[in-house]
């Protein structure tokens, strides 16, 4: 058993995934240390708490808690501020992993920690100040990467925090034991754009949770969720900001509807960061200039298991992203059997298989998408056979395989020498 402490800064793994900066990071952070508990380890998430309600300690299960500690105000903080809290987090949680005095923790006490996990940039910084406080292996996951992300939309990028942001992932990876990519797309960003060493780079593909995302019945899920029963069903989840591309996915579902398909397009999530607002008026004036009134439905963000119903109710789930180190949202889908259409980007080139279990895009052509999605609504045989397909191979994505190849990682990292920086 080993005991780790899980860095997720900017995000609790107890927020509503879909809005503001929760997402498929939230997922993976809860799932993923929940798996890693029931394989016998100890895992303690520490969260920047966000209101006072979210201070102190949730125990999830055996050997998972979540612990909300206090780095500025008790209240939102602008995502590209946060870096200024990195400081008074980091001594908030040396303070939680070490005695009054900053000794180890005695084992009646639960033991010291063995390893520090971090997610993202900004738990990076604090977990590499903590890997040298208390002499443990640091492990880093990114999720998403600054200079991946400049490649993919650099109208984003902001010069001086990204120049920061970058810097601090090249140090991060420098000196972290191990990194964790969730395929082989992101080791080559991580080794082309950050010089990463390759043997120090760890494929840990996220998983599923199959006894939520499995396929059902479509028009018992559209009942429930009060969608059309009548013709097909378009889904596009996720947060609403530039980059995941929903206009790509309404512009798609609006010639699909000139082209005479009795079609519906489901867009659930919520805005997220400083675009979010004008991404979401952008899409409902699109909606009204283009007459589609009625055949497009905005939902809010849902609790995460409840998201089954919503795959189940599609017949196509559409990924647009133009940048995506993973994507929860398409596996998710694929287990459930609904064919995804997605952007030929990052780890979505693993998960879809092109012309078997949905289709892969190039460029963000709504033309394109609308050519991929015409035939899986056109063509029920296809539709199977693609449904079938996307069951089956998501089977080899699960949480518990994702926890013993870690597990078996942090074994190796407590009996190995810790990689020195510079």
């Amino acid at each position: 058993m080993k005991r780790v402490g899980i860095l997720s800064l900017h995000t609790s793994p107890l927020a509503q995934p879909g809005t503001g900066d929760g997402g498929g990071m939230n997922v993976y952070v809860r799932e993923l240390a929940a798996a890693l508990a029931r394989a016998g380890n100890q895992c303690d998430v520490f969260t920047r708490a966000s209101s006072p309600a979210e201070l102190g300690t949730v125990v999830l299960e055996p050997g998972l808690a979540v612990h909300g500690v206090a780095a500025g105000p008790l209240g939102p903080v602008a995502k590209e501020d946060l870096e200024l809290l990195i400081p008074e987090f980091t001594d908030r949680v040396l303070t939680a992993m070490t005695t009054p005095s900053g000794m180890p923790i005695a084992e009646a006490e639960g033991g010291p920690y063995d390893a520090v996990h971090a997610n993202y940039w900004l738990s990076g910084m604090a977990g590499h100040i903590i890997k040298h406080e208390l002499d443990i292996p640091l492990v880093s996951t990114f999720h998403t990467l600054d200079r991946v992300k400049a490649e993919a939309m650099p109208e984003e990028a902001t010069a001086e925090l990204s120049e920061r942001r970058a810097e601090a992932e090249s140090v991060i990876i420098g000196c972290s034991d191990a990194v964790l990519a969730s395929c082989q797309v992101e080791v080559e960003q991580l080794v082309a754009l950050y010089d990463a060493d390759p043997s120090r780079v760890a494929i840990v593909p996220p998983g599923v949770d199959h006894a939520f995302f499995g396929p059902g019945d479509r028009p018992q899920a559209r009942r429930a969720l009060g969608l059309p029963a009548d013709g097909s069903l378009l889904l596009f989840v996720g947060r609403l900001q530039p980059l995941k591309g929903a206009a790509t996915a309404l512009e798609s579902f609006g010639e699909l509807r000139r082209r005479g398909l009795d079609v519906h397009l489901a867009i659930c999530g919520g805005p997220s960061g400083t675009q979010g607002e004008a991404t979401l008026e952008e899409l409902k004036a699109i909606v009204e200039r283009s007459g589609l009134e009625g055949r497009v439905h905005f939902r809010p963000p849902q609790p995460h298991e409840l998201l089954s119903s919503y795959y189940r109710a599609a017949d196509v789930t559409v990924v647009p992203s133009r940048s995506e180190s993973f994507g929860l949202v398409a596996l998710e889908s694929l287990a459930c059997g609904t064919p995804v259409v997605a952007a030929a980007v990052g780890g979505l080139t693993t998960l879809v298989l092109d012309g078997e279990t949905g289709a892969l895009i190039e460029g963000t052509d709504p033309l394109r998408y609308a050519d991929a999605i015409e035939p899986l609504l056109r063509d029920a045989l296809l539709h199977t056979r693609a449904s079938t397909a996307a069951v089956l191979d998501a089977r080899r994505y699960t949480w518990a395989a994702a926890a013993t190849q870690l597990s078996a990682l942090f074994d190796q990292l407590v009996d190995a020498r810790l990689v020195s920086c510079g």
